[in-house]
């Protein structure tokens, strides 16, 4: 498609074609007409949309341009002009011949640099929540409802049109469920209902980890528990949300309430390779290059979220992408031979993909549906049957795990299978059983990274805060031995080699650089406690002025830092500090007083 294609462009059709007008041209009037800032307890219009989603793309098919946005709410919201196209070109599935009726998957795309920030609510949200589920500035989801129906009265006879809601959020199941309200709306009566629900989204409160929330969305209230981490101390979060307030906006419906914001059904999605879920695990741990080929973006979807979430609580920081295109941005540097494949999942349905990416060295190729009742057993290929991708489903790799399978489990959820058990108590112990695997293998590096951390009795209030000691891969390979995975975990295998793996992988990377910053801010602020508490007035006694001054303009950082990184310095810490420093301001001449001055 030529570059001009790639524009946005205001489209009237019918079947809930829009003119680009709506209620969203008054939000910047409404703006300026207040004349200050909003303020938490009087937001500006639409700030409170803005705290959950970025903007909502009605996006069609036109026949000179192609795919392309018909009306993006708000108007002005920012969105690069490359993320414009990208979001065209995933609203749509790659060969839609066969996706007649109504679509629903998600998709992932990388933000183009110069696009906006997070906004406040979003760093307070990251906070608080556990580390997997954090939004990131370099990210939007979107999560899209595709519509392809038969139209004699349009010229390519037929209707095609998507309406995804563009996120900072991961909650796949609370924005699916979300856009499955919209999108319908939308399409029976036009861009009113889309205004609508913007309206409504705008009276939510914010997503406050921990808080469970009502929230009215176009007759229906959806009840919901923001995910918090009890426990941010550490890199590891817990599973369990921990109470928090309750937000109920006063309604006469009866709440549809989400047992979760974003778990899919695991249990459902691994069917068809659950005979291979820890040699899957093992590759999800170490950020192996992995290609999900599936029939429908729905699928491939699933499929990608499912792997990503086998790792939980560690954190996936790997890139990857629910959904791909062959019109994607980024489709030459992972598709290039000339390289080895980057770290990245990557979902695609276009069989082009089957040529072009058979050099990876891992596969999944999934069945056109899966169903926990049709529970199935695949082999693993070897790289040599990749010929055989068009056809049949299966893992594709040449990769020996280092692990050994739990059969315990895999009886368990056969003997489910077999007395026809929920699907959700499936999943829960799919889930239950990865996530003490995971974190069979962590504690021991949690453990370990303890040892690093400097004695408290060694943190003088008068020196810089020292440093965690460095991270020694021989010396924790060493301490397995007596604290290793073995004291948690039943299954047998090389840990060492996998550790040695993993320590390769941006997985390990990413989790020990927010471990190692973690620890550095806890003995930021220890010696920040320790300096509280110290005696300056008898400090001060023999010290020169200028190492005086230099106390006081080093304390004026410490806690400009704090603020800026959002270090958890406890207030009564801070109230000491600000009565030490004028303390030993008092003792400086008067004219350096004035200047030194703590406000």
């Amino acid at each position: 498609m030529a570059s001009e294609q790639k524009k946005e462009r205001s489209v009237n059709e019918d079947h809930g074609g829009c003119s680009g007008t709506s209620t969203y041209d008054r939000r910047k009037q409404n703006q300026n007409e207040g004349g200050q800032q909003s303020s938490d307890t009087n937001p500006a219009p639409w700030d409170r949309f803005s705290n959950w989603i970025h903007c909502i793309c009605i996006v069609t098919f036109d026949l000179e341009l192609g795919q392309a946005i018909e009306v993006i709410y708000p108007v002005d919201a920012q969105l690069q002009e490359e993320d414009k196209t990208n979001i065209c070109y995933l609203a749509f599935p790659d060969s839609n011949s066969s996706c007649m009726g109504d679509t629903k998957f998600h998709i992932r795309i990388r933000q183009t640099p110069g696009g906006p920030d997070l906004l406040p609510v979003h760093l307070l949200y990251n906070q608080k929540c556990p580390v997997y589920l954090q939004v990131d500035n370099g990210y939007f989801y979107g999560y899209v409802y595709f519509r392809q129906v038969k139209d004699i009265t349009l010229p390519r006879g037929y209707f095609q049109k998507s309406v995804i809601l563009i996120s900072r959020f991961p909650f796949i199941n609370l924005f699916s469920e979300l856009v499955s309200l919209i999108a319908p709306e939308f399409f029976d009566n036009g861009c009113e209902s889309v205004e609508a629900a913007c309206h409504d989204i705008d009276q939510w409160p914010a997503p406050t980890p921990g808080d469970t929330l009502n929230l009215p969305i176009l007759g229906t209230v959806l009840q919901v528990q923001v995910p918090c981490d009890s426990g941010r101390g550490g890199s590891s979060s817990s599973l369990v949300p921990s109470g928090g307030n309750v937000t109920l906006i006063s309604s006469p419906q009866m709440p549809t309430v989400l047992p979760s914001v974003y778990e899919v059904n695991t249990f459902d999605v691994f069917s068809t390779v659950l005979y291979h879920m820890h040699l899957l695990w093992e590759l999800v741990l170490t950020a192996e290059p992995i290609v999900v080929m599936a029939s429908s973006p729905a699928t491939s979807a699933q499929m990608v979220q499912a792997l990503v979430s086998m790792i939980t609580p560690l954190m996936y920081y790997a890139d990857y992408r629910p959904y791909f295109t062959i019109h994607d941005s980024e489709f030459r540097e992972y598709t290039t031979r000339t390289q080895a494949p980057p770290p990245i999942i990557l979902g695609v349905t276009n069989p082009f993909f089957a040529k072009t990416l058979q050099h990876w060295p891992h596969i999944i190729k999934v069945p056109d549906s899966f169903n926990g009742s049709n529970f199935q057993k695949h082999k693993i290929r070897k790289g040599n049957h990749l010929k055989m991708l068009d056809t049949k489903p299966g893992v594709y790799t040449q990769y020996q795990p280092f692990l050994q399978k739990d059969k315990t489990i895999l009886k368990k959820i056969m003997k489910g299978v077999q007395t026809k058990r929920p699907g959700e108590v499936q999943s829960a112990l799919l889930r239950r059983h990865l996530l003490e695997l995971t974190q069979s293998f962590m504690i021991p590096l949690e453990r370990y990274m303890g040892t690093l951390m400097p004695l408290q009795k060694n943190i003088s209030p008068y020196k810089a805060a020292p440093q965690p000691w460095p991270f020694n891969p021989d010396d924790f390979i060493a301490s397995l031995e007596t604290s290793g995975p073995q004291l948690t975990s039943g299954i047998k295998g090389d840990w060492v080699g996998l550790y040695r793996r993993f320590f390769r992988s941006p997985n390990f990377s990413g989790w020990y650089n927010a471990r190692y910053k973690g620890m550095n801010q806890k003995l930021q602020i220890l010696q920040l406690e320790a300096l509280s508490d110290a005696d300056l007035k008898k400090w001060v006694v023999d010290k020169k002025e200028v190492e005086v001054v230099d106390m006081i303009l080093k304390i004026k950082c410490k806690l400009e830092k704090c603020d800026a990184e959002d270090m958890p310095l406890g207030e009564e810490t801070r109230r000491q500090l600000k009565c030490r420093l004028q303390d030993i301001v008092c003792t400086l001449p008067e004219d350096l007083r004035t200047v030194l001055s703590y406000s």
